[in-house]
Parts: structure tokens; C-alpha cells; sequence
């Protein structure tokens, strides 16, 4: 059932049915990602950078970087896009991490779980010497 809400883009009031946002602005949004779109197609304009881009269609970075998140953008043609890894920032080309904070979150699940499983060995060893010792 459609409902009344607040355009998450320009606050207009709009009856929403699949977005949160309003006709207009989708419609503006489209237009921008065509924009986009046409100008990387261009045989010349696909070494272009991120800023490059932007500056050529008016359009902001993080809108093309949202673009490329929805797959609506794939990078493999276009060798000088990235778009910020979502833990430190540096520029990566798939996933949402870069392998260095790939490597660092998985080392550090690692520690983590040696340091429970330790922590469970000594408890058991701690309990099974409590249970060992004769009663007086």
C-alpha cells in the first residue's frame, strides 16, 4: 500500500511507492547518471579519473561512487575509477574493503578467537584443578 512521505532529497511531499524520493528527483538523479554514463563511454574519456568526471558533468563524486556501489557503473573498463574502501579510505576497485584492511580485520579475528579459546583452556584446566584436589 502506497503511503505519504517526505522526499529524503528535497523534503516535497510525494505518495511513495518503490523510492524514498520523489519523482522529480529521480528523474533528475537518471539524468545525472546518463550524464555519467555517456561521458565514460566515450572511447577518449575512459582513462578519465573520478574528478575528472565530476568536473566534466557536474555531477559529485560521492553521487558517481553511489552509482558504481549500485552496479550501475562497473569498473572493469574504466582502469583510473575507484571508490573509497569502507574502512580506511584508500581506493579500491571491488568488494567494500582493500586488502590491507582485509588482511588487519583478519588477523585481528584471529587473535580474537585464540584469545577466547586460551581463555577457555584455563578456565578448564582452572576447574578441573579445583575438582582434583580430595576433599579434607
Amino acid at each position: 500500500m502506497s503511503q505519504l512521505e517526505n522526499c529524503s532529497v528535497c523534503e516535497q511531499l510525494y505518495v511513495r511507492t518503490v523510492r524514498n524520493i520523489c519523482p522529480s528527483c529521480h528523474k533528475k538523479r537518471e539524468d545525472r547518471f546518463q550524464a555519467v554514463y555517456t561521458f565514460i563511454r566515450k572511447k577518449q574519456n575512459r582513462q578519465a579519473t573520478m574528478a575528472d568526471i565530476s568536473e566534466a558533468v557536474d555531477v559529485e563524486e560521492k553521487e558517481i561512487i553511489q552509482f558504481i556501489k549500485e552496479g550501475r557503473l562497473e569498473l572493469k573498463s574504466f582502469p583510473q575509477l575507484f571508490y573509497p574502501c569502507a574502512s580506511c579510505g584508500e581506493g579500491i576497485r571491488e568488494g567494500k574493503i582493500c586488502s590491507s584492511c582485509h588482511i588487519r580485520l583478519k588477523t585481528d579475528l584471529e587473535q580474537e578467537t585464540y584469545e577466547q579459546e586460551r581463555s577457555e583452556r584455563l578456565r578448564e584446566e582452572h576447574a578441573n584443578i579445583y575438582r582434583s584436589k580430595p576433599a579434607r
